[in-house]
């Protein structure tokens, strides 16, 4: 290296050194001249005073948030007071439901989602809906009337959708069942049993068994004679006015499926009329209705219409009849 040159390098450093320390050594006249006093730990003079009142001015405390925190915690025991005054209420409200509930089948208070019914309610509702359809569409098991022994015949109705549009063709038999009545049935007996699944095929399935054993048993029990026990496909409840006409019975009863509803597809009723004749009139007429396991037992109620039966025969009357000779 050029040694003229390394020696003015060397002497510019020097000169700069000693620049560097003059400058340090030189005396401070003011606080201006001391800008690296601001980032101080402790600053002092006019400083302080300056920097303190933003300090101070600065709300650390924040009231309304300490205010804000304690709204919740009142609202919250408001909530809880209402609260603590409604629960009472409610539950009586439901213990007042839940007692219906346990007293009839029917759909009470079921609830909703929004402003529909809930899925389960809906489905519960679709399944019964399609019970009663098959209940009125049904069929009864010829094997069920073979085993008890009854005479199967038949209306003047030809199919079940005939037998809903024509009533009036539920109430008479046909000509050939007119025949056989008149060939095997025993004429003049004091209780006629007939039985028909009318609109609950489901009613005679479930039931008729029980309830005819018991009934049966019961009229032998208290030395009452009956006929010629036969099934009507199809009948209504004033068929018994032309069996009343054909075999002058003192008492007929007909066992028939009831029309199904949304709480049981297989209610069967027991319709008893003392000496029912053509143009009979429905005062005349008495009903034990709602056999099934959810309402009145089959065997129970079999066992009940002999003795609505001994007092029909005991007033010679029915119906409305009956009650006004009863007093």
């Amino acid at each position: 290296m050029n040694e003229q040159l390394v020696e003015q390098i060397t002497k510019m450093v020097i000169e700069k050194l000693q620049t560097t320390k003059t400058t340090a050594a030189k005396p401070t006249k003011n606080n201006e001249e001391m800008p690296v006093k601001l980032f101080q730990n402790a600053p002092t003079g006019s400083l302080v005073s300056e920097k303190e009142p933003a300090t101070t001015t600065v709300d650390v405390k924040f009231v309304q948030t300490v205010t804000e925190s304690k709204q919740p915690v009142v609202e919250n025991a408001k909530k809880k007071a209402t609260t603590n005054d409604e629960t009472p209420s409610d539950a009586k409200k439901e213990a007042v439901l839940e007692g219906l509930r346990r007293q009839t089948p029917a759909r009470i208070v079921v609830g909703r989602a929004g402003t529909r019914a809930k899925t389960d309610t809906w489905l519960k509702f679709r399944f019964d809906h399609a019970a009663a359809v098959d209940a009125v569409y049904g069929e009864v098991p010829s094997e069920l009337l073979e085993r008890l022994g009854f005479l199967q015949l038949h209306s003047k109705v030809v199919d079940k959708e005939e037998y809903i549009r024509r009533p009036d063709l539920g109430r008479r038999l046909s000509d050939e069942s007119i025949a056989t009545i008149k060939e095997k049935c025993k004429p003049s007996a004091t209780v006629q049993i007939v039985a028909s699944n009318g609109l609950s095929a489901k009613a005679i399935e479930e039931n008729m068994e029980d309830v005819y054993l018991s009934f049966d048993q019961s009229l032998k029990n208290a030395g009452i004679e009956t006929g010629t026990t036969f099934y009507v496909e199809n009948g209504r409840v004033a068929l018994m006015d032309e069996i009343g006409e054909i075999l002058q019975p003192d008492v007929v009863v007909i066992l028939i499926g009831e029309r199904p509803g949304l709480v049981s597809a297989e209610s069967l009723s027991a319709y008893i009329c003392y000496k029912p004749r053509l143009g009979t009139i429905e005062a005349e007429r008495m009903v034990v209705s709602n056999i099934h396991k959810g309402g009145i037992p089959p065997v129970e109620a079999g066992a009940y219409l002999a003795t609505v039966i001994q007092k029909i025969l005991k007033y010679e009357a029915s119906g409305v009849s009956l009650v006004k000779k009863e007093g």
